[in-house]
């Protein structure tokens, strides 16, 4: 096809996409001359500048002016994949990783740089403490005592290799007994029993920095200290409860290793604080006799970021702060103790003139609830010698954009993700930006085979020379759309509020008693026909066609004219109206069954109906529980316990778009892609040969009130092709991580006793029990779905669902998701033994021979009711 030569055949081919970009009309035609002609002339408006280190860039714009609209620019894709392909394109692709750790910040040994800045800035002065032992610093400090030069109160023992039995012989409390600050930071303490009790022994001690000493690995240890100390203050950077003037005077800049101050101080010592960050105390109780308006007079600059301050209402909290009569400036956790609004908070301290670094004028004008514009990013961190690829890959997440493909046949299953260049990485977030860049496909042959991937950059604001040029990582995306817990994925948003919202989630489910449903009193009825002829099935899946072979029922062609509609498709009242179908057919769907089938609401209907039950892995729906999974998160990752998730679309088979991982910012993101939930992964599912394997199980359903459900006696194991491992670059192999290889893989069957057989031989467990388990658990799902939707019951509805099971590594249940109308190739195709019931050998080609009459005719022969 020959290129496009005219705007005007630019526009007739791309008129979908410049709309859906959001491109003004205005800039098509300029659009057209740059983009047909490769002009890439961003580095003459705009220029990158490093930050923090060279941890993040940002981008300014260097001419004089430019308007809103009055220009745009290509930017190009610096690196466009799969998810599954981006570690072996990173490995492969040479030059791809050193590129990316550049782009991404990532390229900077900090432990090295911090080590050369140290040698240069230490010099060989005599000062230089940091080059002596513990032994020697405490001989200079008490030579400073004998000489009358000093009462030391303030001593740093830092990176000593100081370990229990030396911490005992340096006899600090005899040597220094007004001491009243001591660091004992990246040391080798480790018995809290024998630090607890030296520490108590210094009475005047307000502040102890134990940080990054194995001593802390113990949950009890700062409990220990902290009991024996009652005059400490701060322990380990977060205040105590017993926090009191001194505390807020180090944090007010009054207190300091030059001037520590004394056991004893003059009145009000605080008056002449203006600043005050406590920021990330670990303050619950912020009602203190030091932090008052009495106390602190002068006090114009707080910031509460980071505290729980959970012993305090809010009406408390409001009350204390109003009395601060020369407060403008305040920082706190927006939504946080003070409340989710913005505008009300602002509203209750009228004094105010900067909240959260905002104008408090602008945030009464636009009402704002989150102010987000304060937020800290999230700068990517790394081990010591950890290789590019791995830091590319943890840290891409603050960068990749995505788009999906799609033609007039179809969409494309598996979204792109790209990293735009370095002009287009380095614009940062804003909630009100200057900049708007869109994705946009250059078809220069008219079909998508030529299509070229940018982004478009424009103003959406007049700039001016030195702005920052910015854009809303979020555009478009409201609080209805959970805006603020999303930008958890690029900033340190306020984890306190989050882990409440997970605690009051998780109380609410165990509250919740054992819902059951509501017995009926009706018999189910038999379809068969008063005249004694043959039930006429209408199918639309060939397997029906060809392996239902019993007398009782004749295959029909037309939808009309059948008593039972077995069909894979979703019967509703527009394909009634098209087809003819009735309401005294038979059809092999239940109204509302969505409630089973689609993932978000399978999980919402057990926890409606049970609360927490041990066969359902934590599950949320981050359309609507992105706040509650985002605590959960936090609290597991501070408990050091497995965070390794698995995210599912709600309703999409064999595994499309799923993705496993335990990088928060890739959670978040992933809801780019499409509706999700994120479940707790089963990182020790029970093994076949180091294999992982699931378990597919039929059930028929042949009423829901009173419910009538079957299970059929054959059950098939489907099993990954390697070997089961946690190593994080496995997670994007399909086949060690999933087990349904009839799309993709290679598909290895295995009859079901075999398994059985080795399974007990390799466990030493008897099948027996964890079946019963198995079926306890399918029959408690059912009767979630009976229970909270009553009006799935229909008297013409029967069903086959296709349920999916894992073992955990100890042999318990975990119910993974219910199918409609399942593929049944595999049971058609093998003969095999039933490992319960009768143990007769059941053969495939009367597989849907005796489903049909189950569900048509009321037999049990080869299923057995739950």
């Amino acid at each position: 096809m020959r290129r496009l030569q005219s705007y005007e055949d630019f526009i007739k081919v791309h008129g979908v996409l410049l709309a859906a970009a959001g491109i003004p009309q205005s800039l098509h035609s300029l659009l057209f001359q740059k983009i047909s002609s490769d002009t890439f002339d961003g580095g003459r408006f705009f220029q990158i500048e490093p930050l923090d280190d060279g941890r993040q860039r940002r981008l300014l714009f260097t001419s004089d002016f430019m308007a809103k609209h009055s220009n745009l620019f290509l930017v190009d894709h610096a690196w466009t994949f799969r998810l599954s392909d981006a570690y072996k394109q990173l490995c492969e692709v040479p030059g791809l990783a050193e590129r990316m750790a550049a782009l991404m910040c990532v390229d900077i040994d900090l432990n090295s740089a911090d080590e050369e800045a140290g040698d240069v800035e230490g010099g060989a002065g005599e000062e230089d403490s940091s080059k002596l032992s513990a032994a020697e610093i405490m001989e200079r400090e008490m030579c400073k005592v004998k000489e009358g030069l000093d009462d030391t109160r303030w001593l740093e023992l830092e990176e000593l290799d100081i370990d229990d039995d030396m911490f005992v012989s340096l006899d600090l409390p005899d040597k220094f007994p007004n001491l009243l600050a001591l660091s004992l930071c990246n040391n080798n303490l480790r018995d809290v029993g024998v630090v607890s009790k030296e520490v108590a022994r210094l009475k005047n001690l307000k502040a102890l920095w134990l940080n990054n000493n194995p001593i802390l690995e113990h949950s009890n240890s700062e409990a220990a200290i902290i009991q024996g100390c009652p005059g400490l203050e701060i322990c380990n950077s977060k205040f105590t409860s017993n926090y009191g003037e001194w505390a807020l005077g180090f944090c007010g800049g009054i207190y300091d290793k030059d001037n520590a101050g004394c056991a004893h101080q003059r009145d009000r010592p605080l008056e002449s604080v203006t600043s005050l960050d406590l920021s990330n105390r670990s303050i619950r109780n912020l009602m203190n006799k030091a932090f008052n308006p009495n106390e602190i007079t002068s006090l114009s600059y707080l910031n509460l970021r980071g505290n729980p301050l959970d012993q305090n209402s809010l009406s408390d909290l409001l009350q204390l702060l109003k009395g601060f009569s020369c407060l403008h400036s305040l920082e706190v956790d927006i939504p946080g103790p003070l409340g989710e609004s913005a505008a009300e908070i602002v509203k209750a301290l009228p004094n105010l003139s900067q909240l959260n670094g905002i104008n408090t004028s602008k945030i009464l004008e636009f009402g704002t609830s989150v102010v987000d514009s304060m937020l800290q990013p999230r700068l990517p961190e790394w081990a010591a010698g950890e290789p590019l690829t791995d830091r590319v890959i943890n840290a891409m997440w603050l960068y990749l954009m995505t788009y999906r493909l799609a033609d007039e046949e179809k969409i494309d299953e598996t979204s792109v993700w790209y990293v735009m260049d370095e002009l287009g990485s380095a614009l940062r977030h804003s909630d009100k930006p200057n900049f708007r860049v869109s994705p946009f496909l250059y078809m220069p042959e008219g079909n998508l085979a030529s299509a070229v991937s940018y982004s478009i950059l424009w103003p959406i604001d007049d700039v001016r020379e030195g702005d920052e040029c910015t854009r809303d990582y979020l555009f478009g995306i409201g609080e209805e759309k959970q805006r603020s817990a999303r930008l958890t994925a690029w900033f340190h948003t306020p984890r306190n509020y989050f882990v409440k919202e997970y605690e009051k989630y998780k109380n609410k489910l165990q509250s919740i008693k054992i819902a059951s449903p509501i017995p009926g009193s009706s018999i189910t009825s038999s379809p068969c026909r008063g005249d004694g002829r043959a039930l006429r099935v209408y199918a639309d899946i060939p397997q029906v066609e060809e392996y239902l072979t019993r007398p009782e029922f004749v295959i029909t062609t037309e939808p009309k004219d059948a008593d039972i509609i077995w069909t894979s498709m979703q019967i509703d009242e527009e394909t009634k109206k098209t087809t003819g179908i009735n309401d005294e057919q038979y059809i092999n769907q239940f109204p509302f069954e969505a409630c089973l089938v689609m993932k978000h609401h399978l999980a919402e209907t057990i926890q409606k109906a049970h609360g927490l039950v041990e066969w359902l892995q934590p599950t949320y729906n981050l359309e609507t529980q992105l706040s509650q999974l985002i605590g959960d998160f936090h609290l597991r990752e501070s408990e050091k316990l497995d965070n390794l998730w698995i995210l599912k679309p709600w309703n999409m088979a064999r595994t499309i778009d799923t993705t496993i991982t335990s990088n928060l910012s890739a959670i978040i993101r992933l809801m780019e892609t499409g509706p999700k939930i994120s479940q707790k992964y089963i990182e020790h599912p029970a093994l076949l040969n180091g294999r992982k394997f699931d378990l597919r199980y039929i059930v028929l359903v042949r009423s829901m009130n009173p419910l009538e459900i079957f299970l059929a006696e054959v059950f098939w194991v489907r099993l990954a092709n390697n070997t089961y491992t946690l190593e994080k670059h496995s997670f994007d192999e399909y086949e060690t991580h999933f087990t349904v290889m009839n799309y993709r893989g290679r598909l290895n069957h295995m009859n079901t006793p075999d398994f059985v057989k080795e399974f007990e031989k390799e466990h030493e467990v008897n099948w027996q029990d964890i079946h019963s388990r198995i079926r306890n658990m399918i029959k408690s799902a059912f009767k979630a779905a009976a229970a909270v939707h009553p009006e799935m019951h229909h008297s013409k509805s029967r069903a086959m669902y296709g349920v999916d099971v894992m073992l955990d590594c100890h042999f318990q249940p975990k119910l993974l998701e219910i199918t409609y109308c399942p593929d049944c190739t595999r049971a058609v195709t093998y003969d095999t033994e039933a490992v319960v019931g009768g143990g007769e050998t059941i053969k495939g080609k009367d597989f849907y021979n005796y489903i049909f009459g189950c569900l048509f005719l009321n037999e049990a022969s080869h299923v057995s009711q739950l």
